[in-house]
């Protein structure tokens, strides 16, 4: 690297892990930090993405650990930092991304898929952080660790509740951990994406939603977006990249206990939509929104 913000950044020769990092969003990180010269350690519950980009990382010439694993599995996971720890000198930046869930009201869910979203959106962080500590103060340099939550834990997300509750407690955890670790200069942060074009995200929606939107009109299917995101379109991966390679780098020094959010400005909105019709940004339909969508004597 070269130029005046990379040498303010100082990334490069820097060691980051990745949970969740060999597809999608993850790869996305990883890919854009091995170009800003960093070594990486990369885990991922799909082998075939995981190879794909460690491959890549290579490419590049940076160094690359690259581990099939399921973050929410303990042993796996302590395996893949037992790695970590005896393949690199130190750890400076930890991006925990992996997550998800799909969309349930609570009344249909069972007890087991209540303590998967639990686990697999805010369990195994407190474990990836626990273990990234001791490893990172390796250095005495201190680091950067990134906690991924979302919009629904700042918000009522029905037919979301428990990952909403789950991401709500990585975002405190985070705050907590950025007060614990302050005096070690290892900064905490979360990240909080809305709606982004990746496989998490439609997965997460019932296959009636999809078949929904592929029976619209081309023209139509991104009506909805224009409404709901302010910016008119949704954050691309290399959005959510970007704001990571100023978390983790030394751009952002001074930087702890915040949630940064990467959505177009949906957060700010805070449930003001762009009606069509003449209504503009209103947090409810207007008439002339309403009148298109109930004919006159509708009693829907």
């Amino acid at each position: 690297m070269s130029g005046f913000l990379d040498g303010r950044a100082n990334l490069s020769g820097k060691v980051a892990a990745i949970i969740g990092g060999g597809g999608g969003i993850g790869a996305g990180i990883s890919l854009a930090l091995a170009g800003a010269g960093v070594d990486l350690a990369i885990c991922d519950i799909d082998a075939a993405a995981l190879a794909e980009t460690a491959d890549i990382i290579g490419a590049k010439d940076r160094r690359v650990t690259a581990m099939t694993a399921d973050a929410t599995d303990e042993a796996a996971l302590d395996a893949f930092y037992d790695a970590v720890g005896r393949d690199f000198p130190r750890l400076d930046i930890l991006v925990n991304v992996a997550g998800g869930t799909k969309r349930q009201m609570l009344a249909d869910a069972s007890r087991a898929d209540i303590a998967r979203d639990i686990h697999r959106n805010y369990g195994y962080v407190v474990q990836s952080v626990q273990r990234a500590i001791p490893l990172i103060k390796r250095s005495g340099d201190g680091g950067s660790i990134i906690n991924f939550t979302t919009i629904e834990a700042h918000r009522g997300a029905a037919s979301f509740s428990v990952y909403a509750g789950a991401k709500a407690a990585t975002a405190n955890f985070s705050r907590a951990m950025a007060v614990e670790l302050g005096k070690d200069r290892i900064r905490v942060n979360c990240l909080a994406p809305d709606t982004t074009p990746s496989h998490g995200n439609m997965a997460a929606m019932p296959p009636s939603f999809a078949e929904g939107f592929a029976r619209l009109p081309p023209h139509v299917r991104g009506k909805g977006m224009d409404m709901y995101i302010p910016r008119r379109e949704q954050p691309p991966v290399d959005a959510l990249a970007d704001a990571i390679l100023f978390l983790g780098s030394d751009l952002s020094t001074f930087v702890s206990g915040i949630t940064l959010h990467v959505d177009g400005g949906t957060m700010a909105a805070a449930g003001f939509l762009d009606w069509p019709f003449g209504d503009g940004f209103v947090p409810t339909p207007l008439a002339g929104t309403l009148s298109r969508l109930y004919r006159e004597g509708d009693q829907a």
